[in-house]
């Protein structure tokens, strides 16, 4: 089954380093019977783009948690520190699992893998090129909110959502990350 695992950079360096990586609580996104019975129509191509959205946005929570645990006071500061600069992009990681439980309790496209990602089950990454980081930095910052239906908040998070992620092939990920 392909599913799309939300990520960050951070998340990306230690697949590559450990050859593979554990999801937090493994969880990832796929084309499953519920989305495909929330949806009247599409295919499976337009469904696995409505799961990989969902993966990219819970991307951009986890980028929040990443820059709540790096701030005493949850606020997303500038590192202006040479060489531990934040990156705020986006990635999801597209992999062919062999089993996962569906978890129609949390929503339609979840599914929660049964054992660590190997980099050997990763098809292709997605990330967002640079032009975005301003976007998503800024959807960090109002993603709770808008998941508590803050209309404003929606927007922002709109805007960091309007940016395509780039494709890369996992043999491309490493020159990826020394290029970041």
């Amino acid at each position: 089954m392909r599913v799309f695992v939300p990520a960050t950079i951070r998340m990306l360096q230690v697949l590559i380093e450990d050859r593979e990586m554990n999801p937090i609580s493994r969880t990832a996104f796929a084309v499953t019977p519920a989305l495909r019975e929330a949806y009247a129509s599409g295919d499976d191509d337009e469904l696995a783009d409505v799961a990989m959205t969902e993966a990219a946005r819970a991307s951009i929570r986890l980028l929040a948690a990443e820059a709540s645990d790096a701030s005493d006071d949850g606020v997303v500061e500038e590192d202006t520190t040479a060489g531990s600069a934040k990156i705020f992009r986006r990635a999801v990681i597209a992999a062919d699992v062999e089993a996962v439980t569906l978890r129609p309790d949390l929503d339609d496209a979840v599914v929660r893998l049964q054992s660590p990602l190997a980099l050997d089950q990763v098809a292709a990454v997605h990330v967002d090129l640079a032009a975005a980081e301003h976007a998503v930095r800024s959807a960090v910052d109002v993603v709770d909110a808008a998941d508590l239906g803050d209309p404003d908040a929606e927007f922002v998070l709109g805007d960091a959502e309007d940016h395509e992620l780039a494709w890369y092939a996992t043999q491309e990920l490493p020159f990826l990350l020394d290029l970041l």
